[in-house]
């Protein structure tokens, strides 16, 4: 898919007058088309190709129930967001059910179908940037493979370098250092080895788990790439309204790289990425995000992830807070057990705390974190007792 095409908006509404608002409202930015009915849209889907259809639910003929079904079935990654003056959760769910991707309630205000439709232009646009860096680093893996097959920890190192070059279009778009990224992969690294070592979880983290983690924990927040500008570099709290569009970021990053994972035919660590990237902001009673999950339903490797991102946060400075010492940040990690965090995660934390301490120095880097750290941001500071 190409980058323009996120840009071309088709405008689905039996009201004229609706059409024209909207329109005037998307003009400056986008290449627009209109239909007044379902028939008609199905028909300049397969004309201009848009990226973005805003559809109207309740229309003569093919209603948008109908034509949103049909247009997923023959364009998935069409980005469908329905227009409706029913706002119930049941016409809600059942829009989703048919393959929405967003709900506006009319009477639709400017500001709101303008931002909406942005986001949704932004992750096609993130699709289609990963998708074509996927290709780049499928075709250079092929080009190395075709060499020599002794050559295979030589296509691992540029894998890892590829991966970590997109890991980095993400970060650097709050200007995060590299530092992190090193030590959220040392942070994970040094928890799986542990886990490892014995315990409940000794037979799931084998040498490939050890492996996966290593090359896929530092895409936790690959999905910052489809927040607002002014959201993500916000250098203060959130309100409640924004830390909701923040939230996205899990489910962005998770389908970017699923994407990536139905089409790479190596590189299995990438289905462990888009688990660590959904999953990772989950908490182990249940009160965490996107998806509520509690305690063992969250994956192993996201509940490892989410402690070395929050001790990372927690010992980083911020425009708003000065970085924790290490012996507060520890005990605020383990006064989070059971609730924020896994246990048995956290007691491997602090029989490693040496190490802890030893990938942060190893790690560090001279330039000053500024924005982001949103799992510090999205921590409950009230609960851990800080």
């Amino acid at each position: 898919m190409s980058v323009d095409r996120a840009r071309r908006v088709l405008i689905v509404d039996d009201d004229a007058s609706l059409r024209r608002l909207v329109k005037a409202v998307l003009a400056r930015d986008y290449a627009l088309d209109e239909a007044s009915s379902g028939e008609e849209a199905l028909e300049k889907l397969s004309q201009s190709d848009p990226g973005i259809v805003l559809l109207d639910m309740v229309m003569p003929g093919i209603d948008g129930a109908e034509t949103c079904r049909r247009i997923k079935a023959s364009r998935g990654d069409t980005r469908v967001i329905i227009l409706s003056a029913i706002s119930s959760n049941q016409d809600q769910v059942h829009a989703f059910e048919v393959g929405a991707d967003d709900y506006l309630v009319k009477p639709l205000d400017a500001q709101d179908v303008r931002a909406r439709v942005q986001l949704h232009q932004r992750f096609l646009e993130t699709t289609a940037s990963a998708a074509a860096i996927r290709t780049d680093i499928e075709s250079r893996n092929l080009c190395l493979r075709q060499l020599a097959e002794e050559r295979a920890q030589d296509i691992i190192a540029v894998q890892d370098l590829a991966v970590f070059t997109l890991a980095k279009v993400a970060e650097s778009r709050d200007q995060e250092t590299g530092g992190h990224l090193m030590r959220m992969r040392g942070y994970s690294q040094v928890l799986g080895e542990e886990l490892a070592q014995g315990g409940p979880y000794a037979e799931q983290v084998g040498r490939q788990f050890l492996d996966d983690l290593y090359r896929s924990s530092h895409l936790h927040d690959i999905g910052k790439v489809g927040i607002r500008d002014e959201i993500l570099l916000k250098p203060g709290r959130l309100t409640a309204e924004e830390f909701e569009v923040m939230q996205q970021h899990a489910v962005i990053g998770a389908n970017i790289l699923d994407q990536a994972v139905t089409r790479s035919q190596s590189g299995g660590f990438l289905a462990m990425a888009a688990l660590i990237a959904r999953f990772h902001h989950e908490r182990f009673d249940g009160t965490g995000y996107p998806a509520g999950l509690v305690g063992k339903e969250i994956p192993l490797a996201a509940r490892i992830v989410a402690v070395a991102d929050v001790y990372d946060a927690l010992t980083s400075v911020r425009p708003y807070k000065p970085a924790f010492p290490e012996d507060e940040a520890r005990s605020t990690i383990e006064r989070g057990s059971g609730r924020h965090f896994d246990p048995v995660i956290v007691e491997a934390f602090s029989r490693r705390f040496a190490d802890f301490l030893r990938v942060r120095e190893e790690a560090e880097d001279d330039l000053p974190v500024t924005f982001g750290a949103m799992a510090f941001r999205e921590y409950d500071l009230e609960l851990a007792g800080v």
